[in-house]
């Protein structure tokens, strides 16, 4: 086992426990402490033995004895250290919960995977040896068929405005806090039911299909006490309670059609464990010995899991599904932390407290549209799917990061959220200079040119923006003359509210009427269009009204004329995915409908061929498909995790030839 040698960042009680941890471990040793101030830290680390203090978190980054960073600050405070540790090439072990929410922890884990550096969700419930022995009982059929699974974790304090536990601004509450445990093991014990398990036989969390959540909000705004009910694909219940005001038992007990398990000690075991299966009137009792302080046994899961980079004691995988419960539980009540409101998030600043700046990245490809005037990303940013702040600051942040300039929005997205948050992002980071924003209106059945002006104008309002880069009908209307359209666009053109125009879902017939009627009247015509192109090509309409090109006539004329296009739905929907399409998969009707073909499976089965060779991904083959043809395009991505994203990204790296685009498509 390596040896780590640990950095711990935060002096309170719970860094404490850690030390003490460190100190009894098999594989870890203490060399540095980190608080904010000097006083602090010396104390620390002499009641630890340590042999270096730091009066500042980034000293302590920046420590070359430094192989791990051991993350105890409040909740708030999380993301920004632990990201920043990924950055300085450290492995990282956050305290639960690893951010203040989803959004926070992607990121978190996205920045490990960024640096390769290990990281974990400090549950150091999860490493105690009961834990795997409890999950086996329950695979391996002790209880018969599980049924309800019950946890509770909670205690009676008074309550102190203030301090971490009672303050909003430091996270505060009973779901972050004590919440995350049960929930935590209510998913771990439903996947275990559910024979969900790695390579390794470790069982793995079930995220629930449906939830119920209750709870009351106290007078410093933070929950305190809540419950919850999780229902799992298999049927399984959970019955989950927190909460600072009100004691409970705080055990788990899983109850199955042939006996009921059990956990008196479930979040702070001490030495040996004894598990308890009751079946009728007998019960036995399982003693599951250890030896080990639990802070040992984290830090020994973190030296073990180091290959892999994740510890199956808490993947990410599980984090993740837990931080979407605890969301969903305190947008039920609608608990909302200082720092997800975008009038306090940090202006100009990411997650991990960097400015954020906009400019030309590898490996990012750029390009030129008339009119436009500032480079635009070959991958444009579809922000149909972010409407809430924490998520689409995360997303935003990361993709121009990477290098993306430019996003697509419309008039219609998410009833105008979308706009909203975008034209925040862009005013808090200080970007419009920089970024290149396409925006989208006149969509059926608002499809006329009487139209634009005033949805135009709407959508600058939310926008937070007086002009749009990009300006895209939504949608054509044939029983309309293309001229009108030309006229009303024209008009915008020169009041400077947009810069450059094209037509989304527009026929090549409609766009050569639009343009020679601009000619013949000296004005500007259609600049781009946006439809539908991919490498599957679209059987029927993803949407009413919805247009491709991805026809050899469509291309011919496109490579013709240079048209700049912008196509959406670019990767099929996922289709090219491994495990999303499949002849005899058709669990996701609208799959189906748009993209099932026989012609489409056999690009599809080329694309994996190629990638094969290429040592990449099917999808990064067809999203490289659309990059590599013959006319410009600009490929709109619509990632709904960062994950996605970087997936995407990976597409600029794979070279396609003329004679390999040709047997993508055809064979």
């Amino acid at each position: 086992m390596p040896q780590l040698r640990w950095g711990i960042i935060g002096a309170g009680r719970i860094a404490g426990a850690f030390a003490r941890g460190v100190a009894a471990s098999r594989s870890s040793t203490l060399v540095a402490v980190a608080s904010r101030r000097q006083r602090s830290a010396d104390a620390f680390a002499a009641e630890h033995h340590i042999p270096r203090a730091h009066a500042g978190y980034d000293d302590l980054l920046a420590d070359p004895s430094v192989d791990a960073v051991y993350v105890a600050t409040p909740h708030p405070m999380h993301a920004r250290w632990a990201i920043r540790a990924a950055q300085a090439g450290k492995h990282v072990l956050c305290e639960k919960p690893l951010g203040l929410n989803h959004p926070q922890s992607m990121a978190m884990f996205e920045a490990a995977a960024a640096h390769d550096v290990f990281c974990m969700e400090a549950f150091m419930y999860r490493c105690h040896p009961q834990i795997a022995r409890a999950a086996q009982l329950i695979r391996d059929g002790a209880l018969g068929t599980v049924e309800v699974i019950e946890a509770t974790f909670a205690f009676a304090s008074t309550p102190n405005p203030g301090s971490r536990l009672w303050e909003l601004a430091l996270g505060g509450g009973g779901i972050l806090d004590l919440g995350c445990y049960p929930v935590s093991a209510a998913r771990l014990f439903a996947g275990a039911a559910a024979g969900l398990a790695d390579g390794e036989g470790n069982a793995l969390a079930a995220d629930p299909i449906e939830s119920a959540y209750a709870g009351r909000l106290g007078e410093t705004g933070v929950d305190e006490v809540a419950a919850a009910q999780l229902t799992f694909a298999d049927g399984v219940i959970a019955h989950i309670l927190t909460g600072i005001t009100v004691a409970a038992d705080n055990v788990v007990r899983v109850r199955g059609t042939k006996g009921t398990l059990s956990i008196p000690s479930p979040w702070v075991p001490q030495g040996d464990a004894e598990l308890r299966v009751a079946r009728g009137d007998e019960t036995e009792a399982i003693v599951v010995p250890n030896d080990a302080d639990l802070y040992a046994l984290e830090a020994d899961a973190v030296a073990e899991g180091l290959a892999a980079r994740q510890s199956p004691a808490m993947p990410w995988a599980d984090t993740l599904g837990n931080m979407r419960v605890l969301d969903a539980w305190r947008a039920k009540l609608g608990l909302v932390y200082p720092d997800e409101r975008p009038e306090t998030d940090g202006q100009e600043v990411d997650l991990a407290g960097r400015a954020v700046t906009v400019g030309r990245r590898e490996p990012m490809r750029y390009g030129e549209l008339e009119g436009v005037g500032k480079p635009v990303s070959r991958l444009v940013l579809g922000v149909d799917n972010h409407a809430d702040w924490p998520h689409a600051s995360a997303m935003f942040d990361d993709f121009v990061t990477r290098g993306g300039t430019t996003f697509d929005t419309a008039y219609i997205y998410g009833g105008g959220a979308c706009e909203r948050v975008l034209g925040r992002w862009i005013e808090r980071r200080g970007v419009r200079q920089d970024v290149v924003v396409l925006g989208k209106g006149a969509h059926t059945p608002h499809d006329n040119p009487g139209a634009i002006a005033p949805q135009l104008t709407e959508s600058l309002k939310r926008l937070r923006t007086d002009y749009l880069d990009i300006y895209m009908l939504h949608r054509d209307n044939p029983a309309i003359p293309a001229g009108e359209f030309v006229e009303a666009l024209n008009a915008e053109l020169r009041s400077g509210r947009i810069h450059t125009f094209g037509g989304s879902n527009w026929s090549i017939a409609r766009i050569e009427e639009a343009n020679a009627y601009a000619a013949e009247h000296g004005l500007v015509g259609f600049r781009a269009l946006s439809n539908n192109f991919s490498l599957a090509r679209m059987v029927e309409p993803v949407w009413t009204g919805c247009i491709a090109a991805s026809d050899p006539d469509s291309i011919a004329w496109l490579t013709k004329h240079q048209m700049p296009l912008l196509p959406w739905s670019s990767q099929a929907r996922g289709f090219f995915v491994p495990g999303i399409a499949a002849p005899d998969k058709r669990d996701d009707p609208e799959l189906v409908r748009a993209w099932y073909s026989d012609d489409n499976f056999a690009r599809k089965a080329r694309a994996e061929e190629l990638a094969a060779k290429r040592g990449v991904e099917p999808i990064n083959i067809a999203l490289a498909y659309v990059l590599a043809q013959p006319f410009p395009t600009y490929t709109l991505i619509g990632p709904r995790r960062i994950a996605e994203t970087r997936s995407s990204f990976a597409a600029l790296g794979v070279e396609l030839d003329p004679d390999e685009v040709r047997w993508l498509a055809e064979g």
